[in-house]
C-alpha cells in the first residue's frame, strides 16, 4: 500500500434513559426535521485535497493509542491503518488548522472489523469528543465518546455483523449496551432508534456523516446519510461520569479534527478505515 503521499510514523515530523430507545413517533417529530443540510453562507474548507496529507499530521504527544499510525493517499482516498500493520501502534491524524464551532462532512468507508472514529476539539495527546466508527463487534457509528482522562461512551446500542460463509459482512443485528440500561432521563437530547440506524447504514458502501459542535459545553449533533443520529447537550446531559467544567478544561473551546486508527491488536492485520470529501464550515 505504498504511496508519495505516505504519511506514517517514520516519514513524519511529531507534529433517554435509553436515547437509543425513543419511540419512532420521537424519531418524526426530532429527527426528520433535520435530514437536509442547512444552509450555510459560511465558507468551507476542504481539509483533505484529495492527492496529498497536506494540513495533517500525526499526535505530537504521547497518547492511548500510539504515535499516529500509518496514513496513505490512494486515488482520492485517504487510508488509515495500524504502523506497521498488525502491530498494535495506532494513534490519530490530526488536523493542522483548529475549530471552535464548525458543521464538518465526511464521507467514510471502514473495513469489518476495524476500531475507528472522528475527533474534534481534539489536542495531542489525542483527547477530544469522538463520533464512533467503530466498526466491529459490539460497535457502533455515529454515536459520541469523550475520549479522555476520565472517558466517558456515550453509545445507546450496539451492533454485530451477520457474516457470510466466505466472513464477508452481509448485515447487522442490534442490542442495547449494558451501560445505557443505567442511564437516568436526558443522557441525549435525542438519539436515532436502532431501527433507523439500521435502515439508514450503507453496507459495505460509502457513508457520509455530517457532526455540528457548536458552543463552550457543545451542542453536538450528528447525521448519517441525512439523517439524525443523535444530538447531545453538553450543557444539560445526564450522563453518568460527564462532568462539563472537567471536559472543558482537558480539551478548551477549540482543537483538531482527528482520525483515529485504534491501538491494540484487536485491529486485524490488514485492514482499513477510508475517508475522503473532507470539507468544514465555521459557523
Amino acid at each position: 500500500m505504498s504511496s508519495s503521499a505516505e504519511l506514517g510514523t517514520r516519514s513524519l515530523s511529531r507534529r433517554s434513559r435509553l436515547a437509543g430507545l425513543a419511540a419512532s413517533a420521537a424519531y418524526t417529530a426530532l429527527g426528520k426535521a433535520d435530514e437536509a443540510s442547512p444552509t450555510n453562507a459560511a465558507k468551507t474548507i476542504e481539509l483533505f485535497d484529495g492527492q496529498s496529507l497536506a494540513g495533517w499530521h500525526v499526535n505530537s504527544e504521547k497518547s492511548l493509542h500510539g504515535p499516529g499510525g500509518g496514513w496513505s493517499v490512494e486515488n482520492g482516498v485517504l487510508i488509515g491503518q495500524q504502523d506497521p500493520p498488525g502491530s498494535g501502534k495506532g494513534g490519530l491524524l490530526l488536523s493542522d488548522q483548529k475549530f471552535a464551532d464548525f458543521e464538518l462532512s465526511i464521507d467514510m468507508r471502514p473495513d469489518w472489523g476495524i476500531d475507528s472514529g472522528v475527533f474534534f476539539r481534539c489536542n495531542e495527546q489525542a483527547s477530544g469528543f469522538q463520533m464512533y466508527v467503530d466498526h466491529h463487534d459490539n460497535g457502533n457509528v455515529g454515536h459520541l465518546r469523550g475520549e479522555m482522562p476520565g472517558s466517558f461512551a456515550i453509545m445507546p446500542f450496539q451492533f454485530t455483523g451477520n457474516l457470510a460463509k466466505d466472513r464477508s459482512l452481509v448485515s447487522y443485528s442490534t442490542h442495547t449496551d449494558p451501560r445505557a440500561l443505567k442511564w437516568p432521563e436526558g443522557v441525549y437530547e435525542y438519539s436515532c432508534s436502532p431501527e433507523t440506524w439500521l435502515k439508514t447504514w450503507r453496507v459495505n458502501q460509502w457513508n457520509t456523516a455530517r457532526i455540528r459542535c457548536v458552543g463552550k459545553f457543545p451542542q453536538i449533533t450528528t447525521w448519517i446519510n441525512g439523517v439524525k443520529i443523535c444530538h447531545f447537550n453538553g450543557e444539560t446531559s445526564t450522563l453518568p461520569g460527564y462532568d462539563k467544567q472537567k471536559v472543558f478544561s482537558i480539551l478548551g473551546r477549540s482543537g483538531s479534527i482527528g482520525l483515529q486508527v485504534h491501538g491494540g491488536k484487536q485491529w486485524p492485520k490488514g485492514l482499513v478505515c477510508r475517508w475522503k470529501n473532507i470539507r468544514i464550515q465555521e459557523v
